[in-house]
């Protein structure tokens, strides 16, 4: 059988028209500044997103690192959500490179911060405490299924920022995807906050690669601290030139991603035993199997050849992204409900 590979939508492969356009790519070296393919990237990113600079950096979790350098000093606090990424995956950097601590807030079940906790754990002006100095927030939101934070969510954490003086950065790994699952630019959703991020190499379909937005000034800071963390590239305008392609062909196209990600959930919907938790809203799907151990289920759904993850809290996510056809998710429906019917 030929896999189906829903593990992430990390594993997209680059498309022929996007090679052609990594390999015609302009050079020069980006550590004096001087590719321009990366300098066009940057500028295009920028102004997708309303912002006056952008900063192309390695990864998602470089990109996050980079901003909370650049917007607190050590020994000072971020307030994350308990669900974030940046506080489950990214191995702790902020503590270990930065000197910064995570200072965690419960997320409700649609990615939102719990605005009351946030607030009462804003560190008062005491010289007994660190400093508060940055609130993050996550759209889409990983590990609350895929959520979509909307302008009215973003703007409430926007205010409690404002109210207590402190700036946002949102980890927009998935940002075009909540844009696409809201009708709405990417640009009114990142106006809530003073620094974002997003991925390349998730549904955009490039083999490597994030960008951060903000003001020139912190962009100018941001580009010292990646040169702290090894980011600094030298002819790096081949996967600049990926992203370029990126922006101009693949973001409407996320939109199938997203009806995929619905046929699977209807299809699973209707399986013995099977809940969906919750329903989905972009391109990952959170679902529960009763009377199963996930892990085994899990290396079950394997020997067909469909590939997904045990996410931990006897949840199975699948991820829909570019390469995943309607086809394939047709068959791997069928796959897993001969999984389910051939029992433990």
């Amino acid at each position: 059988m030929d896999p189906i590979d829903l593990r992430s939508d990390t594993l997209t492969l680059p498309s022929p028209q996007m090679r052609e356009a990594m390999a015609a790519a302009e050079l020069g070296d980006d550590v004096f500044a001087e590719d321009p393919t990366i300098n066009r990237f940057q500028e295009m990113a920028a102004e997708r997103l309303g912002k006056e600079a952008a900063l192309f950096t390695s990864s998602g979790t470089q990109s996050n690192l980079v901003a909370l350098l650049t917007h607190c000093g050590r020994g000072a606090e971020v307030i994350v959500g308990d669900e974030a990424h940046i506080l489950f995956f990214e191995q702790g950097g902020a503590w270990a490179l930065g000197g910064i601590g995570l200072r965690p807030v419960r997320n409700d079940a649609k990615g939102r911060l719990d605005l009351a906790e946030a607030r009462a754990k804003i560190r008062p002006d005491d010289d007994h405490f660190p400093r508060t100095g940055l609130i993050t927030v996550e759209n889409t939101h990983n590990r609350c299924g895929g959520a979509v934070l909307d302008e009215e969510d973003l703007a409430s954490v926007r205010q409690l920022a404002d109210d207590h003086g402190l700036p946002v950065h949102m980890d927009g790994a998935r940002l075009f995807n909540a844009a696409v699952a809201l009708g709405v630019s990417p640009a009114s959703l990142a106006a809530h906050a003073d620094s974002v991020c997003f991925s390349l190499s998730k549904g955009l379909g490039c083999p490597v690669g994030s960008v951060i937005c903000g003001t020139r000034d912190f962009i100018r800071e941001a580009r010292r601290n990646r040169k702290l963390l090894g980011g600094g590239m030298r002819q790096a305008g081949v996967l600049a030139a990926a992203g370029i392609y990126a922006l101009d062909n693949m973001v409407d196209r996320l939109a199938e991603d997203h009806e995929n990600a619905r046929l699977a959930a209807d299809g699973l919907r209707e399986m013995p035993g099977v809940s969906l938790d919750p329903e989905p809203q972009s391109n990952l799907i959170y679902f529960s199997i009763e009377g199963w151990d996930t892990g085994v289920f899990v290396e079950r759904l394997a020997e067909k050849a469909v590939l997904c993850f045990d996410e931990g809290r006897r949840r199975i996510r699948w991820v829909t992204h570019f390469g995943i056809e309607r086809s394939h998710i047709e068959e791997a429906l069928t796959r897993t409900r001969e999984t389910i019917a051939a029992g433990t």
